[in-house]
């Protein structure tokens, strides 16, 4: 009875952790990107895979690794497609951390952050 219990609590566990992402058909949201680079660079990503700040790739608290998706910078238009690799952001308010090349290209390096339209593409 305690094994039955325990696999329970774990399955419930497990699927709570999974129910924390959202499909990513549709998605399309504005908010505030930031970057992360150097500091970050060779360190395991949530996925597993080493962190490669010359590399297009994003974090994201919810969509599913491996989305790609199209980050556009509403102040210059300018936009990059990332792929989804990692975990946050880890500062309030943010909706997605861009690697160091993907920030270059959105040209959002001086600042540091900038308002971005976030869009899942299509399989």
């Amino acid at each position: 009875m305690k094994r039955l219990l325990g696999l329970l609590a774990l399955s419930s566990l497990l699927g709570g952790c999974a129910s924390g992402l959202i499909d990513p058909n549709g998605y399309d949201e504005t908010g505030t990107a930031s970057y992360y680079g150097a500091k970050h660079h060779g360190n395991r990503t949530a996925s597993g895979e080493p962190f490669n700040q010359n590399a297009l790739t994003a974090a994201h608290r919810r969509l599913p690794f491996g989305t790609q998706v199209k980050v556009t910078n509403l102040d210059n238009n300018r936009s990059v497609i990332v792929r989804i690799n990692d975990r946050g952001p880890h500062s309030r308010g943010r909706l997605i951390d861009l690697s160091r090349q993907a920030a270059a290209q959105l040209g959002m390096l001086s600042r540091g952050t900038a308002r971005v339209r976030v869009q899942a593409m299509s399989n």
